[in-house]
């Protein structure tokens, strides 16, 4: 049987924890959807778009790996394209206890989904899509947590925004 797992998140934007866990899950699954979604509670940086392009490129030395967008709530979208595993990444104690009420809910939505949670890499403990963008918004050096791409695409979208103000 092959096994088709969902890894889900915002990815704004994405950076070498989120990139760590997908290549792992790849190794897992015949086959992983990382699933960009398009209008999270939170305020975003990149647009849709910006966040598929990132990804794609940050992706694109796994083939089993297809990036996509999505709305709606997860589990629905995880349904919807036979995905029978939802993978979530696991940095610090605090994110348990939020993966794990998630993982519950999910459960009682459609218990035939799975969730597994994998324990992100020790070098990439401490880095978060937050994180990442104070210290570029800053002026500071984020080539250790995300691609050069990345950090050229923060670069450019605060350069933009501080000429916005101007």
């Amino acid at each position: 049987m092959k096994i088709r797992a969902i890894f889900p998140g915002s990815f704004d934007p994405v950076h070498y924890g989120h990139i760590d866990i997908a290549a792992r899950a790849s190794r897992i699954f015949d086959s992983l959807v990382v699933a960009v979604y398009e209008t999270p509670s939170k305020n975003l940086f990149f647009s849709t778009e910006e966040r598929l392009e990132m990804l794609r490129q940050a992706m694109a030395n796994l083939p089993n790996v297809e990036v996509v967008s999505y709305r709606g709530l997860t589990i629905g979208f995880a349904k919807q394209i036979n995905a029978q595993v939802m993978v979530r990444g696991l940095r610090v104690f605090s994110d348990f206890d939020n993966e794990f009420r998630m993982a519950l809910t999910n459960q009682e939505l459609d218990p035939t989904i799975e969730t597994i949670s994998l324990i992100t890499a020790h070098q990439h403990t401490f880095v978060s899509s937050t994180t990442v963008k104070e210290i570029a918004e800053l002026d500071g050096d984020v080539s250790s947590m995300v691609p050069d791409f990345v950090a050229k695409r923060l670069k450019e979208k605060f350069a933009s925004k501080k000429d916005e103000i101007i």
